[in-house]
């Protein structure tokens, strides 16, 4: 049987796996060459492999199912559509997107459903995201494309199992995973899903959900809209890319060319505190009083001469320095309603209080539009879902959503005009994710036929010049918990008690002790937890109490690499916190590292506190031994045993010691914007064509609107009638010279209409009707769509294109054959037609 089994999972996935015993313990295992081999997270069920069998005849070539284009029709959402096809039937499991906020990765997903199930490769799908409002958002937008589909959001509703699609939060799947079992056997079982879609994955990566990535035998698409340079580089780990290189990409400044997206204005404000700091002698007499009261160490008998920047926003709130943006944001924001109304506009603010204060200051500022026009938006706030959707919905206010993280990501409002950057982003990731809440576009904002041109963003904290110098931000630090860290302070003490050797009694009972310990919360594990599962191999060998008194080094960094993560000890956060801080005090002192003097001031100063607090009877019954911490004889002997003995005394007190925030300020100095405000070109102006000479092109681009040059921008025939025209227009004999200076610069067998074309381009919907009947006539490859959607862009830009062309860069960018290796012969004399006919109508008919 269990060979049987291993040639069902051979053929599926193309490896085969192996059992591996351990301690009598059973263990399936990939051998697919990875060490450590990875884990069989789980078994198919009779009735799954069945269907699984059953698929392999009846499903179709994915390439030969056409994308609905009602769902998504757009050029680059059928090629992200081909590409994961051909990823999957080249034996891929996993894909990744990169498609720009705004530009459709939802309706792309939809369709990649549709396509799927209309194949018989896909039935059963989840989606997968991080928070509850992308869920939401996700399952409504996919109904509204799949009517057909039964969907269930399990973060609000039990699962049946008649649904066809899965909607849920990562820790709400993993609890259903491991919380409900009926005889032995889970609900979602590795082979439920077919496919599992990853929205915003490039964060969703964390340790402790890592191994639903694992768990679902499935095929896998990820879905981000952070530029594929900015993505983690677990990101394409997870979905087994190389580095930089995913399935398919579609960026911001391609979507801001095609017309799809727009661009926008960003404007660096200079105002004075957020930026530079608030100085004591640069204040009026009448500040500097202020400034005395509410900053003078009354215990230290000191004044601090400057308040630095990263006090604003965070403890330091002043009312000028709100005023100030906010009166900013009402006079030059985008308006709608012909000028009386501010347009949708996000704040995003620094933390909950800060939001808080400028919903108050905008209140006090404007009595008339307080309590509905501006309103926090945030994770703190008991109906932020409520107001998000009535800040989505353009006919009801509020106008203004202050946020804090939670509209970073993931929120689809078009009507957004206005971004105002009210706290400092080190994350390039999620500084684009910002600014991607604003490129939507938004036909008719300010009156029939008048449309969303661009959105404003408006820097208050040097954001902005910041990216300018470091494009790739700030680098996230690995996430450690507390409880891995105080696992790995217990295993590095008790190898430095191995090491050491003393011949000391309680070194040798306090070696054991920790050993114990680490191995009693290895065998407590679940193992039949999928997050432990994952590491089975390893949780079963080290389960074993005699596999830890000998430790060599290949044990010490799998133990490291993988078990330090799970046992997560479920205690009080203040006590953890300092057996952690002693655990680190006795690896100083059996070292002999530096800082120890340090440490023991540490103690005392909390002993100091512990005995204000004498009242509560436990730290009553332990006051003596708290005194005797505050005397330098005890220190001066002090050994691992008393510093043993300080863990167990004081850790759970810690807990009555409430963690002192730092009190909340509030001022009334006048702030001010201290220069003229900078305006950042972030997304490259694409409108420019090739330079030619300064003066015509800018009169051909001041009269664009001409009638001869709109019908050769618009691919439209042109007489010679017309042709004799343009000259008449173009060329005044001085500024713009004459006919003849023309054809001495560029030669007489250049046409003039191409000239044109040269500067101005054709149109993008034009070049891209001049194709529609070729695209609509058959089934393309991910490849031809490719060169066709250069074609086009080459065309927009440059007008005209000679034939020979279409062997060089870039056509040969995606085969070297140019287009030859991508079409066969009709299609090639297909696609030289359309461009000869292009290229003729910018001649004389």
């Amino acid at each position: 049987q269990a060979k049987l089994y291993a040639d069902c999972l051979e053929n599926m996935h193309g490896k085969r796996p192996v059992i591996y015993y351990t301690n009598g313990f059973e263990t399936w295992m990939w051998d697919d060459g990875d060490y450590p081999p990875r884990p069989v997270m789980g078994f198919y069920s009779k009735s799954e492999l069945h269907t699984l069998f059953n698929r392999r005849s009846l499903r179709q070539k994915l390439t030969a199912i056409k994308p609905k284009k009602n769902i998504a029709g757009r050029y680059y959402q059928i090629e992200a559509i081909k590409r994961v096809g051909e990823d999957f039937q080249d034996k891929h499991r996993k894909s990744l997107l990169v498609m720009a906020t705004g530009s459709g990765k939802t309706r792309t997903a939809a369709s990649l459903i549709d396509v799927l199930g209309r194949a018989n490769w896909a039935q059963k799908i989840l989606l997968l995201a991080d928070r509850t409002a992308l869920v939401n958002q996700a399952k409504r937008m996919i109904s509204e494309q799949l009517p057909y589909l039964s969907v269930v959001n399990i973060t609000k509703d039990k699962e049946e199992t008649t649904s066809r699609m899965v909607f849920s939060t990562y820790p709400t799947m993993m609890n259903r995973i491991d919380g409900e079992r009926y005889k032995g056997r889970r609900q979602f079982t590795i082979g439920y899903f077919d496919l599992v879609i990853v929205d915003e994955a490039h964060r969703s990566i964390y340790k402790k959900y890592s191994a639903l990535f694992h768990y679902f035998d499935a095929l896998w698409v990820g879905l981000t809209a952070t530029p594929k340079s900015d993505i983690d580089k677990n990101t394409y780990e997870i979905f087994e890319r190389e580095d930089h290189n995913p399935t398919f990409a579609y960026e911001l400044d391609q979507a801001v060319k095609d017309e799809y997206l727009v661009a926008p204005k960003a404007a660096s404000v200079p105002i004075k505190f957020p930026n530079e700091g608030i100085s004591y002698k640069d204040l009026t007499e009448e500040e500097k009083q202020e400034y005395e009261e509410k900053f003078f160490d009354e215990e230290k008998g000191t004044l601090p001469e400057f308040i630095f920047p990263t006090a604003l926003n965070d403890w330091l709130f002043n009312e000028n320095t709100v005023d100030k943006v906010l009166f900013y944001l009402m006079e030059n924001g985008q308006k709608i309603e012909g000028g009386d109304k501010l347009g949708k506009t996000i704040i995003f603010a620094h933390n909950h209080k800060h939001a808080i204060f400028i919903q108050e200051r905008f209140n006090a500022l404007y009595p008339k539009l307080k309590g509905h026009f501006l309103r926090v938006i945030d994770n703190y706030e008991p109906y932020a879902e409520d107001l998000l959707l009535e800040f989505s919905n353009n006919e009801k206010l509020p106008q203004i959503a202050v946020s804090v993280d939670m509209l970073d990501t993931g929120i689809d409002i078009p009507e957004v005009l206005n971004l105002v950057f009210f706290k400092r982003v080190r994350s390039s990731s999620k500084f684009w994710q910002m600014i991607g809440r604003g490129t939507r576009l938004c036909p008719n904002i300010f009156g029939p036929g008048d449309d969303k041109k661009h959105f404003l963003i408006f820097d208050f904290c040097e954001n902005l010049e910041f990216f300018n110098a470091n494009p790739d931000g700030i680098k996230p630090k690995r996430q450690v918990s507390l409880s891995q860290k105080i696992f790995e302070a217990r295993l590095q003490l008790s190898q430095l008690l191995v090491a050491k050797a003393i011949d000391n009694t309680y070194h040798s009972e306090l070696k054991t002790q920790l050993l114990n310990n680490l191995h009693k919360s290895i065998e407590l594990l679940d193992q039949d937890s999928i997050r432990v599962r994952q590491h089975l191999r390893f949780v079963v060998e080290f389960s074993n109490r005699e596999k830890w008194n000998n430790l060599g080094n290949v044990d010490i960094n799998n133990i490291k690499s993988e078990l330090a993560h799970l046992p997560e000890i479920d205690e009080e956060e203040s006590a953890k916190r300092f057996d952690l801080f002693m655990l680190q005090f006795m690896l100083q002192l059996l070292a002999d590292h530096e800082g120890k003097e340090k440490r023991t001031e540490d103690v005392k100063i909390i002993s100091r506190a512990l005995l204000t607090k004498t009242s509560i009877p436990i730290i009553k019954q332990r006051e003596y031994f708290i005194k005797k911490l505050l005397l330098d004889a005890y220190w001066s002997e002090i050994d691992l045993e008393r510093l043993e003995k300080v863990r167990q005394n004081i850790r759970d007190l810690i807990k009555f010691l409430e963690g002192k925030e730092r009190n909340t300020v509030y001022t009334h100095f006048e702030d001010e914007i201290t220069g003229e405000t900078t305006w950042h070109e972030i997304v490259p102006d694409y409108t420019k064509l090739k330079d030619y000479k300064e003066r015509v092109e800018r009169y051909v681009r001041q009269h664009q609107d001409q009638f001869v040059i709109q019908k050769l921008t618009h691919n439209m025939p042109i007489t010679s009638y017309e042709l004799e025209q343009l000259e008449n227009f173009l060329f005044d004999g001085s500024e713009r010279g004459t006919k003849e200076d023309f054809y001495l610069q560029y030669g007489e067998d250049k046409p003039l209409g191409f000239f044109i074309r040269s500067i101005l381009g054709l149109d993008i919907h034009v070049a891209k009707a001049a194709f529609a009947d070729f695209i609509l006539s058959g089934s393309f490859s991910a490849d031809q769509i490719k060169f066709i959607d250069t074609l086009i862009n080459f065309m927009s830009n440059n007008g005209v294109i000679d034939t020979g062309m279409l062997y060089d860069s870039p056509f040969t960018d995606i085969n070297d054959q140019g287009i030859d290796g991508v079409f066969d012969e009709r299609g090639r004399d297909k696609v030289i037609k359309i461009i000869e006919n292009v290229n003729k109508n910018a001649e004389v008919a």
